[in-house]
């Protein structure tokens, strides 16, 4: 067993033999975050997940909880390849997001219990995918992704279009836009992992009052262009529709 301890900006170090992990983190209100983190890899690692120990002083045991869950996430993008050392930048990365996550649960289930809307601040965000090869697999991140984020909306696939429509807290959608454009969630050419780097993001904005909120997210497939439109239509977002969409077709 190994340890260390160093701050957060400095990634030079060897992790690949690293088992134990102290991470001296800044977080959101300008406020050292010490993190230990102890990785216990079995024997048939890193074709099977690490056994993560997540603690800190500073955090709550809820909060150092949600840091373990999203670390074992980001491992699955990693299987059959050595990932502390992805996983110990990607928690110095994201800490902040994790944490602020976290309270944004406290402060829902606070807010539902005093019976005060907790719609106030609701975000939407558009996104087009060029394609999807590993399709199945692809299909089941997202869906995973929006159900930890507790986003809702549409996954759509209307020819070649690809389409994600997500409605919830900005922060929450601002992550998801993090772990779109960071995690192995495609195949290249070749059938090897890789990130995605064909997403154009077409619309970011609030929620208006006279358009529909999804209440679950879901993954649909539309035989025509007037389906894809009734959706949009349905939900109150005809002028999304005629401002992003037609131009795809192009």
């Amino acid at each position: 067993m190994w340890s260390f301890a160093l701050p957060a900006t400095y990634c030079t170090y060897p992790f690949h033999s690293e088992k134990n992990s102290i991470l001296n983190v800044k977080e959101l209100l300008d406020t050292d975050v010490l993190l230990k983190l102890l990785f216990h890899l079995p024997v048939n690692y890193p074709s099977t997940l690490p056994d993560i120990s997540v603690n800190s002083d500073q955090l709550t045991r809820a909060q150092c909880t949600d840091v373990k869950d999203k670390l074992l996430e980001q491992a699955k993008n990693h299987l059959s390849e050595p990932m502390v050392h992805s996983l110990i930048l990607w928690i110095q990365q994201h800490l902040k997001y994790v944490i602020k996550e976290s309270a944004t649960v406290c402060n829902e289930k606070t807010t539902l219990s005093k019976g005060t809307s907790t719609e106030d601040g609701i975000w939407m965000l558009l996104l087009h995918l060029d394609h999807m090869r590993a399709k199945a697999k692809y299909v089941k991140t997202v869906e995973k992704w929006a159900t930890d984020l507790r986003l809702t909306g549409r996954l759509m696939f209307m020819g070649k279009i690809i389409l994600i429509l997500l409605q919830g807290d900005r922060s929450n959608i601002k992550e998801y836009l993090i772990l779109q454009k960071t995690s192995k969630v495609d195949v290249d050419s070749s059938g090897k992992k890789c990130k995605e780097k064909m997403i154009s993001v077409l619309c970011e904005t609030k929620v208006q009052s006279q358009q529909k909120r999804f209440q679950t997210f879901e993954v649909k497939e539309y035989s025509t262009l007037d389906e894809l439109q009734k959706e949009f239509e349905t939900a109150g977002l005809a002028t999304l529709f005629s401002d992003f969409v037609p131009p795809l077709l192009k």
